[in-house]
């Protein structure tokens, strides 16, 4: 299972808007202090917007701003918004037509359990938790560069 860009930069972006839960966000802001694409950035925050994650507000000062705390948000939420299902094979998804081998598959049940245990993960992590984390670790150096080992494999 991979998470895209879409996913990564949904859940660093919920980040940046949870800093200051009270304050409105501007996109350009979170792009530059995440060293990400503006333009990319727009097309994932609609999403966030339409889903209810995030409020849009208009004009000079606008931005964006959580509708809930920080805690009320968990990874599993913004991953599965941005990402759809977790499942590592395509027959595990909601909606999927099973495959004639389904009710026989032993191999089904192991990816069962990868499933499983990646959601009890990313539903047990909210924002608020990885600000704490963050804060435990201190932030990323101002010079730091994202290099793409980091980002995908």
């Amino acid at each position: 299972m991979k998470i895209s860009t879409r996913g990564r930069y949904a859940l660093r972006m919920m980040l940046e808007f949870a800093r200051e839960p009270e304050s409105v966000t501007r996109l350009g802001d979170v792009a530059k202090s995440q060293q990400l694409s503006e333009k990319y950035l727009e097309q994932i925050v609609s999403v966030l917007t339409k889903a209810g994650f995030v409020k849009s507000i208009r004009g000079a000062q606008g931005g964006y701003l959580l509708t809930r705390k920080p805690e009320e948000y968990s990874v599993g939420d913004i991953l599965r918004l941005t990402e759809g299902s977790m499942a590592p094979v395509i027959c595990l998804e909601r909606g999927s037509t099973p495959c004639d081998l389904f009710e026989s598959c032993v191999s089904r049940s192991v990816f069962q359990k990868i499933e499983d245990a990646v959601n009890a993960v990313i539903d047990n992590i909210s924002l608020a938790d990885l600000l704490r984390e963050e804060e435990a670790i201190g932030p990323a150096p101002q010079d730091a560069t994202l290099k793409r080992s980091c980002q995908s494999r």
